[in-house]
């Protein structure tokens, strides 16, 4: 699981809520379907900014109950009430905008008295009238933030009394009543890593860790390692990220940490933000004994074409995709997600009856068993998708499908749900050895979600001259060793992956703007720690968007 760093630096604002509105739908959810299904194994990645900010939101919310002090989130605040209901039209149509931001055939329309509120709204729900706003009065408010968090909470939290006495109220809700759901958050939130650490504790997943902030840490290397995928891209107008492998050995550094702090354990496998992987990122995790990593089939692919050890009758029949691979002199083994199965689960079983997408997925695996025949005990099949983001396009979030499918894996006689770092322990797999990677992701098999268009390619340049900036910054001398951490960690979070995911014409325009001007705070935010002038290009927007992505932008599909 993965979220980016919403706060305005280290200690401002969260500028947008969904680490703790992913925590109460989809994290509390995927602990408690384990829960449910001992049998069921998995492997759960969290990444090190995620972890923070979970904790972070559940401190605040806690000393927000017991001293009836606001939090840094606005949204958070408005429920809670310790901000009031505006009378500003331009503010309550954030709250009305905010309030929407969700699958509605999933989220709003199950509700009718959710869906009622915003028909209220008039025919552009999304846009509603200035006077149709000004005329509702205050409870509409209350009530509208109510049932989006209502809306956002999981199926296991929605069973909870206080969730469902609250859902059958329909309207008119109290102080008390926000009370009440923000207490339930507060449980939610406090128990949630404590959850999944004892799931690790007792074997049933293993918790991989993700690089620090999330970067893209092949480009950080070098920008040459998108040349294999993406030959004729463009690149950006810097020849290179500065000293890009001792950051990318900062984040490996303070990703350990953080991920010891919290599950007590260093983790075996590290899932190289976005499934990027090239031979110097290969290199880095060698050198920390990590034993696996991942990425996509189309790096898979990309590779094995390049690869003469490689028999061309198992890249056509995909026999190889079924192995892990390892690169000469190196022992970090490397597994190939099955782009098909994952994607799926993704983007497709989503419209399907819960038991025919079961039973479906299950028989591909079988067919799979089939096919392999006499060696498929040298063989894993890698499931590998995002964390959070396929849910809400399912009904019930998933809860039928996935307990479904956990309790059909658990128990079949041919299918052994695993986890990586116990297949790397399994003498009977055998890795294939190649002499070097494609270097690409999990998505398209290359890096151009994140490089190789103009806006792309803008934001690498403004990122660059902040690296330069800081560079200069620190070998003056003139920062004080406390100034110097704060400005180390700040670059990490302008270094995270997801500001360049957003930027490029094919996603919409409400989202872009907002990772747009959230990397240009988090950009300012450095340079005033540097004590630098800030360039006035930061005042400006990088990219514009536009587009209508599938699934709202929030994942890829592995193939394009």
């Amino acid at each position: 699981m993965h979220q980016p760093h919403y706060r305005e630096g280290g200690d401002g604002v969260y500028q947008l809520p969904w680490v703790y509105l992913h925590a109460l739908k989809d994290y509390t959810d995927m602990a408690a379907h384990f829960e449910n299904e001992p049998g069921m194994r998995a492997v759960v990645n969290f990444a090190p900014t995620l972890l923070e900010q979970l904790d972070d939101y559940a401190s605040q919310i806690e000393a927000s109950i017991a001293h009836s002090t606001p939090t840094s989130d606005g949204l958070i605040n408005l429920l809670a009430g310790h901000t009031d209901i505006p009378d500003d039209v331009t503010a309550r149509l954030k709250i009305i905008s905010d309030c929407q931001r969700c699958h509605a055939p999933q989220m709003i329309t199950p509700y009718p008295a959710f869906a009622a509120l915003i028909e209220k709204l008039g025919e552009r729900s999304d846009a509603p009238d200035a006077e149709i706003v000004s005329q509702l009065d205050k409870q509409y408010f209350v009530d509208l933030l109510v049932w989006y968090h209502l809306a956002w909470l999981g199926e296991s939290l929605k069973s909870h009394h206080t969730a469902t006495s609250l859902m059958e109220k329909q309207s008119h809700y109290t102080a008390n009543d926000q009370q009440l759901l923000v207490s339930l958050m507060n449980e939610a939130m406090q128990n949630l890593l404590p959850r999944y650490r004892a799931l690790a504790e007792r074997g049933q997943i293993e918790i991989s860790m993700t690089p620090y902030a999330h970067p893209i840490v092949p480009l950080l290397n070098d920008f040459d390692n998108m040349r294999c995928a993406q030959p004729e891209a463009p690149r950006p107008e810097s020849s290179h990220y500065p000293d890009g492998l001792a950051r990318n050995h900062w984040h490996m550094k303070k990703g350990f940490e953080t991920h010891q702090h919290y599950f007590g354990e260093q983790p075996k496998g590290v899932w190289l933000s976005e499934g990027g992987i090239s031979d110097d990122a290969l290199d880095v995790l060698a050198e920390y004994d990590i034993q696996w990593t991942a990425s996509g089939q189309g790096v898979w692919g990309n590779t094995c074409h390049q690869s003469p050890a490689i028999d061309e009758a198992l890249i056509h029949n995909k026999k190889a995709l079924f192995s892990p691979f390892k690169l000469e002199d190196c022992d970090t083994n490397i597994f190939f997600r099955d782009d098909g199965l994952s994607d799926f689960i993704g983007f497709e079983y989503s419209h399907w009856d819960a038991q025919q997408a079961v039973d479906n997925f299950v028989q591909n695996l079988e067919n799979i068993h089939g096919f392999l025949g006499d060696t498929v005990d040298e063989n894993v099949v890698s499931v590998v998708l995002d964390g959070e983001n396929a849910w809400e396009y399912y009904p019930h979030n998933g809860a039928h499908f996935l307990s479904k499918l956990y309790a059909k894996l658990a128990n079949h006689p041919l299918i052994e749900a695993t986890t990586f770092a116990d297949v790397c322990n399994n003498a009977q797999v055998k890795p294939l050895t190649v002499e070097k990677l494609c270097a690409g992701s999990w998505v398209y098999g290359s890096f151009s979600t994140w490089i190789g268009q103009a806006d792309k390619n803008r934001a690498w340049d403004y990122l660059v001259a902040a690296k330069q900036s800081f560079d200069e910054a620190i070998a003056s001398g003139e920062l004080s060793d406390e100034i110097q951490d704060k400005a180390s960690k700040q670059l990490a979070i302008c270094e995270g992956s997801d500001w360049f995911w957003w930027f490029g014409d094919y996603n919409s325009s409400d989202s872009v703007r907002d990772f747009d001007l959230l990397f240009r705070s988090q950009l300012q935010r450095l340079y005033e720690l540097l004590e630098r002038d800030r360039p006035d290009y930061l005042n400006h927007p990088i990219s514009f968007g536009g587009g209508d992505s599938e699934n709202a932008g929030t994942m890829q599909r592995g193939v394009n």
